[in-house]
């Protein structure tokens, strides 16, 4: 069962230092919530703790964590710190991403795409599951999901020609995917996923025409706006939340057929756990 969290948890939030992770933190720590922070570049990182403090109430605090997503031994080494100030944690919100604008292979051999928005929450997940016994997940998902085509058979989309929207749609697809079936494989916490809207932030920052649509396009809404659901979702009663479930603001929406796939959603487990080293060895013959 989770617990009551409307204030005065322990969150977790990683993608933090600027848009939807940046209000959301920041939210959280006006609301009396101690906010672990965590982003990739150590300015943006700083600045955004300075916000979150500068905004706290009662009880609120925040404190950042570097972590490069692109590196699993970070994400590893970013676990163990959660842990050791942190020996309970109410919510993580799986919030880091992003588009690229070309295929590019992390130092673990996973394509950029998968491996930031999918396989590092993926493990910190994992690697938090104890401490965030009767707490909940929130999965920073997109619409861009229904775009996607994933193979757990070949995470990484190497079999298909790199188009920057539709690897990014599929790691998406793996984000509500993953909430399905942590749900399932982890009753005691609450796993949810959702989409923010189409935000104004960094996002897609390193191509130059995805970038420049999410600067000046005029409908976009403000990272505040986008972080809503995402607090919702941490700290509203958990009696009113579908195990699993999608939303977008504030209310559960039906993800693309692939989405709610249970079958798809259990080999995407098995798959993600050995692309991070997590799968037990085969029993011998």
């Amino acid at each position: 069962m989770s617990r009551d969290v409307t204030a005065h948890g322990v969150a977790v939030v990683t993608g933090a230092s600027s848009g939807i992770g940046r209000a959301a933190a920041t939210e959280l720590c006006r609301r009396g919530w101690t906010v672990a922070l965590v982003g990739r570049d150590e300015s943006r990182l700083a600045h955004a703790v300075g916000t979150a403090r500068a905004a706290a109430g009662p009880g609120g605090s925040a404190e950042g964590y570097r972590c490069d997503f692109g590196r699993l031994d970070d994400v590893r080494a970013l676990a163990g710190r959660l842990r050791a100030d942190h020996p309970r944690i109410d919510v993580l919100a799986n919030n880091a991403g992003g588009a690229f604008g070309q295929r590019r292979s992390t130092v673990d051999g996973h394509d950029q795409t998968m491996q930031v928005n999918h396989l590092a929450a993926f493990l910190l997940s994992h690697e938090l599951r104890e401490t965030l016994r009767g707490g909940r997940i929130v999965n920073t998902a997109s619409g861009a999901h229904t775009a996607g085509t994933l193979d757990p058979d070949d995470l990484d989309s190497s079999r298909q020609r790199f188009r920057s929207l539709a690897v990014y749609g599929t790691a998406k697809q793996a984000n509500v995917l993953f909430a399905k079936e942590a749900a399932r494989r982890w009753p005691d916490i609450l796993s949810t996923s959702y989409h923010p809207g189409v935000v104004r932030s960094r996002f897609g920052n390193e191509s130059a025409i995805i970038g420049f649509f999410f600067r000046v396009a005029p409908f976009i809404r403000t990272p505040a706006k986008g972080a809503e659901t995402l607090v919702w979702l941490a700290t509203t009663d958990a009696s009113g939340i579908t195990p699993g479930g999608y939303y977008m603001d504030r209310r559960e929406r039906s993800p693309s057929p692939r989405a709610a796939d249970p079958d798809l959603a259990a080999r995407l487990w098995e798959a993600s756990l050995r692309a991070v080293g997590l799968a037990r060895p085969a029993e011998p013959l």
